[in-house]
C-alpha cells in the first residue's frame, strides 16, 4: 500500500486549504484512514480520522468545527478541507492508513505513511 499526500502550500490566516491522500495498491475494503501533523519543535499529533465503511468521522479538538475530512471510496482518495486556518495550524500534514481496523486517534495503529505535506499558515 502507498499513499501520495498533496495540497499543501502557504497561506493567510483566515484562508482555506484543501489537502488529498490517494491509496493505491492491496487496500480491501476495511481500513481506516487518518491526518497527522507535525508542527516545528512539537511531537505528531492527530488531526481527524474517517472509516471506510461506515465513514465515520472524528477530529481532534484543535480543528473541530474548522477542518472536515471525507472521502471518495470508488478513487480510494481522502481529503481534508481546512477553513479559518490559524498560524498554529502550520505543520507537516501526513495522511495514514490502518489496515485492517476501526478509527484510532493514535499514530501507532497506523501502518502506512504518506510522505507529508507543507502547510504553512502566515498570520
Amino acid at each position: 500500500v502507498q499513499l501520495q499526500a498533496s495540497g499543501g502550500g502557504l497561506v493567510q490566516a483566515g484562508g482555506s486549504l484543501r489537502l488529498s491522500c490517494a491509496a493505491s495498491g492491496r487496500t480491501g475494503s476495511s481500513y481506516t484512514m487518518a491526518w497527522f501533523r507535525r508542527a516545528p519543535g512539537k511531537e505528531r499529533e492527530f488531526v481527524a480520522v474517517i472509516t471506510w465503511r461506515g465513514g465515520r468521522t472524528f477530529y481532534a479538538d484543535s480543528v473541530k468545527g474548522r477542518f472536515t475530512i471525507s472521502r471518495e471510496n470508488d478513487k480510494k482518495t481522502m481529503y481534508l478541507q481546512m477553513n479559518s486556518l490559524k498560524p498554529e495550524d502550520t505543520a507537516v500534514y501526513y495522511c495514514a492508513l490502518r489496515l485492517p481496523g476501526s478509527a484510532s486517534n493514535y499514530a501507532r495503529d497506523y501502518g502506512y505513511w504518506g510522505q507529508g505535506t507543507l502547510v504553512t499558515v502566515s498570520s
